[in-house]
């Protein structure tokens, strides 16, 4: 790859598909972490395989890559849980896990009977104190969803990791740059949805008052079997950071779900 082109690619990695087995996730780390892409992403999609489960055998089986949990939906787990859950994992591999929150699939809500009347009231509720429980704060909140009485981690991390919020709509993608490092977009937003979700997510990270910018994370769905596989992943990565992606993470379709073809496409 040239030096001009590797300068206008984002941040690449590549999804663990929860089509794929539990059992065959050791491999796929283990390539993932040998290889140079920087992130390797999982999916908590309902009934597949658990995002704190799988982050934690990652985070383990690796000592490189970073690795992203796309997303946990917020409806699930009480948000002091989730708090400890993603303190341990910062504890035991510092700096390398990308924390993702996100309304979950409605649908599947309703299932578990979990859906919330206002997703986006409880996304806020939820983000902002797991996010103060992170920082090592203690919380005290009675809101429409969110009740914590005093409630502070006992084992905080020493640094809080990147918390993401996924999103597509504008109001949601306005309350991830508002209140979240990041926010992921889905598979299928393209150059367009990118576009045009970074001036509401950068309207939103003004309006917190915050220094810095919110990173911008987008999927891409890319056939491995696809004949010339390098030129289109890296044709795709060139046009998602033009459009203002910071980071891209391909996946395979969901009868194709392993990344490893990725990662020969862009050694």
């Amino acid at each position: 790859m040239t030096e001009s082109r590797s300068q206008s690619l984002p941040t690449l990695g590549v999804v663990f598909r929860p089509q794929a087995p539990p059992e065959a996730l050791r491999e796929i780390v283990t390539a993932v972490d040998e290889s140079d892409v920087a992130e390797l992403w999982l999916w908590e999609d309902c009934f597949l395989e658990g995002g704190i489960a799988t982050a934690a055998a990652m985070l383990a089986w690796s000592e490189r890559v970073r690795v992203g949990i796309g997303l946990l939906p917020v409806p699930l787990r009480n948000p002091a849980l989730a708090a400890m859950e993603l303190s341990t994992l910062e504890r035991l591999a510092p700096g390398r896990l990308i924390a993702g929150l996100g309304h979950g699939v409605l649908e599947w809500m309703g299932q578990v009977g979990a859906r919330a009347e206002s997703p986006l009231t409880l996304l806020r509720e939820y983000t902002t104190a797991v996010r103060a429980l992170l920082a090592g704060e203690t919380v005290d909140v009675a809101g429409r969803y969110v009740t914590l009485d005093g409630v502070t981690l006992d084992w905080p991390p020493r640094t809080p990791p990147e918390l993401v919020l996924g999103a597509t709509r504008r109001r949601t993608l306005h309350v991830a740059g508002e209140l979240a490092d990041g926010v992921l977009l889905t598979g299928d937003s393209g150059a367009d949805g990118v576009r045009a979700a970074r001036p509401i997510v950068d309207e939103g990270r003004a309006a917190s008052g915050r220094d810095g910018r919110t990173r911008v994370i987008t999927y891409a769905e890319v056939d491995p079997r696809q004949p010339g596989l390098r030129d289109a992943l890296l044709s795709r990565a060139e046009a998602l950071a033009a459009a203002g992606a910071d980071a891209v993470a391909f996946h395979g379709t969901a009868d194709a779900p392993d990344p490893r073809p990725f990662l020969d496409a862009l050694a």
